[in-house]
């Protein structure tokens, strides 16, 4: 049954690619294939293609005002690489069962796809009980005895329970609210499901545009409608084609008429890497790669190559340890047989050093930084003091008989040949640096297995087998450990080429020759140290884990309450009358007039809190007197100095109209007052020299 070739896609199952349509309704021009752009614009009538995949290529982004009626009144094509990151709102659509979950989300390997779910009804899985609305992350498909599974961690804040659920497995299931924000692209990857409308909202927009042309379509709440571009491939062409799904042409469904072998098949390592297991190895033939990838310079358009296996490869995200904006990443993999020696460590507060606690290693800090706590539990800190950092532990600390739990590190002072028992606060603000009686050299695994990361070192043996650009820099700072999805990849004129090739980072085009070649020797893969552009570098960091919790603000300190008393009311400060009795020595102590006019307005602040949100309406005392100061000025300006003003303990929650003052009337006030005070001083003069 012929349909539209925007309906097809929309439908279509990625699973079951290829799929090998023919062309029923075409339009044809000069031949029966036209290309403009690199995509393919025009199809003929009876003209049969395979389709091997489908990609989004730009997202048509619908502006709502939120409400439940969908009414959507603009449209705009977002580019995907719009500068900008969107909060993703919840999926208020329910799921039935967990099957309809994982053919609608794309469940992956790193923390943006590992979706959340909670039920709306308790579940009971064995011996665990999922109560209802508790977040249910989906970290992988498994399959156990011919039955699939999702492998699922509750989240019970320090404890996770780990469960499998059957994909048949029947119920009530809604996304959770997601508090992270992302690119378009990362949304378009990893947020958008099949099927379903996703509904986001712009957070900020990282570059300014002069002008914005999308500034008017992304105040409200936004439903993301993706465009595809068909990845295809015809009869009598090695190349892939590009086509549009909105492409006005009929299509229909040949796949169990047609050899799908008989197509050449351009393939790139991704979809290799989809693959079964049962698959490998197989032997394929480069059909396309890009200049740039020196460091695999090996592979090149018309080789044929063994792909082993799939796997994936732990590294190591390494920087160079410099302040400056121009430092290098490093992907640093395991079979790296370089030694590293250690470097001391820089703590900015006592929270890192808490971050940076391990049981395998004792912390010896040297504090570069005064630090003097208002509560007496906590111990003072001198630069120069020395601590040996033990434990985390949660004590009740009091001020005025105000009473708080707050977290602080246990630790050893060394005082002369003594050691001191002292606490100190996880919001302290102070200034670390490691100690270091450590000698040992350690390779990259010792290192990320039995220390806490980050963790300087400094390369003292090379690796001999490479040419190793480590070793020519003074510090490495290695960052934290990632899991890298690679293919097991060797020539087939050469077996001792053999290479972990990351599949999302190398660009092949390849056409499989042959699946399962068995018996093909592989030998140890080559050692690649991989500099990664910062870009990469953060986008891989935010890949692999979550946004990290900011240290702990300090507990306030309670404060005696303010007495309320009647408002005071502050006029604006104007020139004093010179008195001509005056003696010079008199005259010679009066404050400069630059220091006069420095001075700033400052509300009464010992009334009500919504009295301090109100403006002044500085006209007002203008109107009533031009040649008056309050003698009561000068102290209460002194005094609201220095109250504390605890702008967080206060109650603004009551719903009142509140004028404010515009920046601009403000300084026209200033100028106003500028131009008096001359005329007044000008008056002045005229006076005493009447007189």
């Amino acid at each position: 049954m012929a349909q539209t070739l925007e309906s097809f896609i929309d439908s279509l199952d990625p699973l079951t690619l290829p799929r090998i349509l023919q062309i029923q309704s075409g339009i044809y021009f000069q031949g029966s294939v036209y290309e403009m752009h690199g995509h393919e614009c025009c199809l003929a009538t009876g003209e049969v293609i395979k389709v091997i995949g489908f990609k989004i290529a730009k997202i048509k982004a619908e502006s709502c005002d939120g409400t439940e009626s969908n009414d959507f009144t603009n449209t705009v094509e977002l580019p995907l690489d719009y500068p900008g990151f969107f909060k993703v709102l919840a999926d208020p659509c329910p799921y039935g069962c967990i099957g309809d979950i994982t053919k609608s989300v794309q469940i992956g390997h790193n923390r943006l796809g590992h979706p959340h779910f909670f039920s709306n009804v308790d579940i009971q899985v064995d011996d665990i009980l999922i109560s209802e609305h508790e977040h249910i992350v989906i970290n992988s498909l498994v399959e156990v005895d011919g039955e699939q599974y999702v492998n699922c961690t509750v989240n019970r804040g320090d404890k996770n329970e780990t469960v499998m659920l059957p994909l048949s497995y029947k119920g009530t299931f809604y996304e959770c609210e997601d508090d992270q924000f992302y690119t378009l692209k990362e949304i378009i990857e990893w947020k958008l499901p099949k099927h379903r409308r996703r509904v986001v909202k712009l957070a900020k927009t990282l570059t300014a545009w002069e002008p914005n042309p999308y500034n008017e379509y992304l105040q409200n709440d936004l439903s993301l409608v993706p465009v595809y571009e068909i990845q295809a491939v015809m009869k009598f062409r090695k190349e892939i084609v590009h086509i549009p799904s909105n492409l006005d042409v009929e299509v229909v469904d040949v796949t169990e008429l047609y050899d799908v072998n008989s197509f050449v098949q351009p393939l790139s390592l991704i979809d290799i890497f989809k693959r079964l297991d049962e698959d490998f190895p197989m032997l394929a033939e480069i059909i396309e790669c890009p200049d740039h990838q020196h460091i695999y310079n090996s592979l090149k358009a018309g080789r044929v190559i063994v792909i082993h296996e799939k796997h994936f490869a732990k590294k190591a995200i390494a920087s160079e340890n410099r302040s400056d904006l121009n430092k290098k990443h490093f992907l640093i993999p395991k079979t790296y047989k370089g030694r590293f020696k250690r470097r001391p460590r820089e703590f900015p507060t006592v929270y890192d050093l808490k971050l940076a606690i391990n049981s395998n290693d004792h912390l010896h800090v040297i504090a570069t930084k005064m630090f003097e706590s208002d509560y007496t539990e906590f111990s003072p800190v001198e630069v120069g003091d020395q601590f040996l950092v033990h434990q985390c532990q949660s004590i009740e600390v009091s001020c005025e008989g105000d009473k708080r739990i707050v977290e602080a590190l246990a630790c050893e002072k060394i005082v002369g040949k003594d050691y001191e028992q002292v606490l100190l606060p996880t919001y302290m603000e102070g200034s670390f640096v490691e100690v270091i009686h450590d000698k040992k050299q350690y390779n990259i695994s010792d290192i990320c297995e039995h220390f806490s990361l980050p963790f300087n070192v400094k390369v003292s043996v090379r690796d001999l087998s490479i040419n190793d650009n480590l070793a020519a820099l003074p510090s490495l700072r290695i960052e934290e450990e990632i899991v890298d999805p690679c293919l097991l990849v060797s020539m087939l004129d050469n077996p001792s080429e053999c290479f972990k090739i990351p599949v999302q980072r190398v660009n092949l085009s390849i056409q499989v020759l042959q699946e399962t070649a068995v018996n093909i020797p592989c030998s140890t893969p080559k050692t690649v140290v991989e500099e990664i552009s910062e870009d990469l570098y953060y986008m891989m960091r935010r890949y692999e884990n979550s946004t990290l919790h900011p240290p702990p603000r300090p507990p306030k300190k309670p404060q005696s309450p303010i007495s309320s008393t009647k408002p005071l009311r502050l006029y604006p400060p104007q020139p004093r009358k010179p008195n001509p009795h005056k003696s010079p020595k008199h005259s010679s102590m009066e404050m400069p007039r630059s220091k006069a006019k420095s001075q700033k307005y400052i509300p009464n602040i010992t009334a009500k809190p919504e009295n301090i949100l109100q403006s002044v309406t500085i006209t007002d005392h203008l109107k009533e007197r031009t040649d008056y100061v309050s003698p009561e000025a000068d102290t209460v300006l002194l005094k609201a100095k220095s109250l504390p003003l605890d702008l967080e303990k206060m109650d603004l929650s009551d719903k009142h109209d509140y004028e404010y003052i515009d920046g601009n009337k403000i300084e026209d006030l200033r100028k106003q007052l500028t131009e008096n005070d001359h005329q007044n001083r000008k008056n002045c003069k005229k006076k005493r020299d009447n007189h």
